[in-house]
C-alpha cells in the first residue's frame, strides 16, 4: 500500500525579541485516498468518516462538509487551469482519535498518475477557521526538494502580525517526508521556523495502538501543546494581534513550484 504511518517530529521555533522553542513527536498518516477502503477493512478500530478509537473523516478536509475531498480538489484544479488525465491524491495529516482531530497543517499532494502536478497547504487555526493555499507544477525538476513562497494570507496565532511571506521547503522521497516553512516579517527578517518530518512506515492500527498507549490521548497533545506554549509566549512577554474580522473558509493560488 502507499498509505504509511509517520511518527512527526514537529518543531516550532521563534525568533526576534521573544524568542521561544519547542518540540513534541505525534503519529501522522500520509494517506492514498483511492486505498481509503483497504484501509477501512483492516482493522476494527479505524473507520473511514464515522467514529472510532482512530479513524479519518473527509468532514475534516476540503469543504468541510458532507462532499468528498476528491471533489474538492478537482474543483479546485479546474478553477486554476491544472489539467489532469488520472487523479491521484495523498494526504500528510493526523487521525481522529475517539472523534477528534485538530490539524494545525495539512498537505495535500496531487498528481496525474505519477507526475506531480499540485500541491495543496490546508492551514487552520484554534477558532476552526481554514485558508488553503495552492500551488501548481511550473519547471520544477527537483520534486524531492520543492521550494515555494507566498504571502500570509490567514490569522494562525495571536502572536504573530499579518504582514509576512511564507517559504516553504517541501521534500518528500519514498521513505521520508520533511516540510519546513519559514515566516518572515515586512523587514524581510525570519520570525518563526516550523516544521514536521519523519520516516515512513508501514500502515498498521497496532502502531497507531502502540503509539497511543505510550502517549494516551495524543490526540489532545496538539491543541494543548499549542495552548501551553501560548501562555509560555504570554509570560515571555509577547505581544498580542488581534483579528480584525472572523473569515470562513478560503482558499488561494499561490502560482507555481
Amino acid at each position: 500500500m502507499n498509505t504509511k504511518i509517520i511518527l512527526s517530529s514537529i518543531v516550532h521555533k521563534r525568533y526576534g525579541k521573544i524568542e521561544h522553542f519547542f518540540k513534541y513527536k505525534v503519529p501522522s498518516l500520509f494517506l492514498d485516498l483511492d486505498e481509503l477502503e483497504i484501509i477501512k477493512s483492516k482493522s476494527k478500530i479505524f473507520s473511514i468518516n464515522s467514529f472510532n478509537i482512530f479513524s479519518f473523516n473527509e468532514r475534516d478536509h476540503g469543504y468541510r462538509d458532507e462532499r468528498p475531498i476528491r471533489e474538492f480538489i478537482a474543483e479546485m484544479l479546474n478553477n486554476y487551469k491544472v489539467t489532469y488525465k488520472n487523479l491521484k491524491i495523498q494526504m500528510l495529516c493526523f487521525p481522529r482519535i475517539f472523534g477528534y482531530v485538530f490539524n494545525p497543517l495539512s498537505i495535500i499532494y496531487c498528481y496525474d498518475e505519477s507526475r506531480l502536478i499540485s500541491i495543496f497547504y490546508e492551514v487552520k487555526n484554534t477558532s476552526n477557521e481554514q485558508h488553503t493555499y495552492v500551488f501548481a507544477r511550473g519547471n520544477s525538476k527537483d520534486l524531492k526538494n520543492l521550494q515555494h513562497e507566498c504571502k500570509k494570507n490567514f490569522y494562525v496565532s495571536p502572536f504573530i502580525g499579518m504582514k509576512g511571506k511564507y517559504f516553504f521547503t517541501n521534500k518528500l522521497t519514498n521513505d521520508y517526508i520533511n516540510i519546513i516553512i519559514d515566516l518572515y516579517d515586512s523587514d524581510n527578517k525570519k520570525i518563526l521556523m516550523a516544521s514536521q518530518s519523519g520516516q515512513f512506515t508501514d500502515f498498521k492500527v497496532s502502531k497507531l495502538l502502540k503509539y497511543n498507549l505510550l502517549n494516551p490521548l495524543f490526540g489532545l497533545k496538539v491543541m494543548s501543546a499549542i495552548l501551553f506554549e501560548s501562555i509560555r509566549i504570554v509570560f515571555k512577554g509577547g505581544k498580542y494581534y488581534a483579528r480584525k474580522k472572523k473569515p470562513k473558509d478560503t482558499i488561494s493560488f499561490e502560482g507555481n513550484f
